[in-house]
């Protein structure tokens, strides 16, 4: 009898006019006969069978696009750091020793006061804090606060770059064989979009470990700089044969990081370079904020944003969340527009805290609760409580398919079974 486990950390989906969550793994509750038993893990395999026919009918759709926020890389396997611990190692004195009882450093002590930031209000949540810092020197010019900002700065972008261990070949296991199995569509469809709220180079050193080639906007020339253009070009395979037409190469992907990378660089010319270590007032960066909206207009976030507005609107179009708490109003508001506008986008939401974040309650997350409600009215809209591990060992491999397999498959997808 396997332990019980909570709400949030249960494999479970719910789907268009379901009733309630389906369990991919339930609880047997203690006591009950061999039939009961047997009823609950027919239900479940039932549930994951009608998942598995889902998810490949959904990466055989013309475009498939991902947004990724912080939750790919938290875990104990990639280990990249949270929001909370942001806010740790910017502010108090003894950051990193998990003591419950922790104290300000004098600077963000002061800080805090002349800012009459509330901690027992906003909570220790950095993105609040930097806000308030910013708005502060907005109306009055102070050394401390400016002084303070720049190493909250200089910490995150330290903290977002230092957890990859180059020696470690299993801490992005998950990115690797999320990229790989989404990277074996028909070379026919078009490139797999991965859109990413995170500074971290998690998906660019996952790819770089799977042979895979990321178009990211840079040029392929040294050293590397940023034009839009360079998202149009693609990479094909010329045959030995002479023959000029060649066909596309695959395992080449987009990847958009929409709030800046921890190696971009802004030169005093404007030009956007990548290099090793930029210092923090160089650094290409939306830094955590309540002003992100306005900075997403600023090259090359501009560019960025702009594509995944367009990605939204596009007919046949499977976009997939995971890891995004929908805290962002500038990426949340586009999904949920294009929810109830574009007749042809399949929503797929991925979150270990599904269930519990689209419960009832008084301090509920509007864009969950939007979404869940029209997942119940019959909206293409999936919502799976899991894991981006465990999502990721979800995700059909689509070469690894038998014959009969893919033929089921194909007759389904003529037949319109979702």
């Amino acid at each position: 009898m396997s332990t019980p486990t909570k709400s949030s950390e249960k494999l479970k989906f719910f789907g268009p006019e379901s009733k309630e969550w389906k369990d991919l793994k339930p609880d047997v509750p203690d006591g009950k006969d061999s039939t009961v038993e047997q009823k609950i893990n027919q239900a479940a395999n039932s549930a994951k069978e009608e998942l598995k026919t889902f998810l490949l009918s959904s990466l055989q759709m013309q475009h498939v696009v991902v947004l990724a926020g912080s939750g790919t890389s938290l875990g104990s396997t990639t280990k990249g750091p949270s929001m909370w611990s942001l806010w740790d190692y910017c502010v108090n004195s003894n950051p990193g020793t998990g003591s419950k009882t922790r104290t300000l450093t004098d600077s963000a002590k002061k800080v805090i006061t002349d800012i009459a930031y509330d901690i027992l209000i906003e909570k220790e949540n950095i993105e609040a804090l930097l806000s308030r810092c910013e708005a502060f020197l907005q109306v009055k010019d102070d050394e401390n606060v400016a002084d303070f900002i720049k190493a909250s700065k200089n910490v995150i972008l330290e903290k977002c770059s230092e957890f990859i261990d180059p020696a470690d070949t299993n801490q992005l296991a998950a990115h690797r064989t999320f990229l790989h199995r989404l990277s074996r569509r028909r070379v026919r469809d078009s490139r797999l979009k991965l859109f990413t709220t995170n500074y971290d180079l998690c998906f660019e050193t996952a790819a770089g470990r799977q042979g895979l080639v990321v178009l990211d906007g840079f040029s392929f020339t040294q050293p590397r700089h940023f034009d839009p253009r360079f998202f149009l070009y693609d990479i094909v395979r010329r045959p030995s044969t002479g023959d000029e037409v060649g066909t596309l190469l695959e395992g080449v992907f987009h990847l958009y990081k929409l709030h800046g990378s921890v190696n971009w660089s802004r030169a005093s010319d404007g030009e956007i370079e990548i290099v090793a270590k930029p210092d923090p007032d160089s650094a290409c960066l939306i830094y955590p904020a309540k002003g992100k909206y306005q900075q997403s207009y600023v090259q090359p976030h501009l560019e960025s944003i702009s594509q995944y507005f367009s990605v939204l609107r596009e007919p046949n179009t499977c976009l997939i969340v995971t890891g995004f708490g929908f805290n962002d109003d500038h990426l949340s508001e586009p999904i949920l527009a294009a929810v109830r506008t574009n007749p042809h986008l399949r929503l797929i939401i991925v979150n270990p805290s599904a269930d519990d974040l689209t419960a009832n309650s008084t301090d509920k997350n509007k864009y969950w609760e939007t979404l869940f409600g029209l997942a119940k009215q019959g909206e293409d809209v999936w919502l799976i409580n899991a894991s981006f591990g465990d999502f990721v060992e979800m995700i059909p491999d689509l070469k690894s398919l038998t014959p009969a397999q893919r033929l089921t498959r194909d007759i389904k997808l003529l037949s319109g079974n979702k």
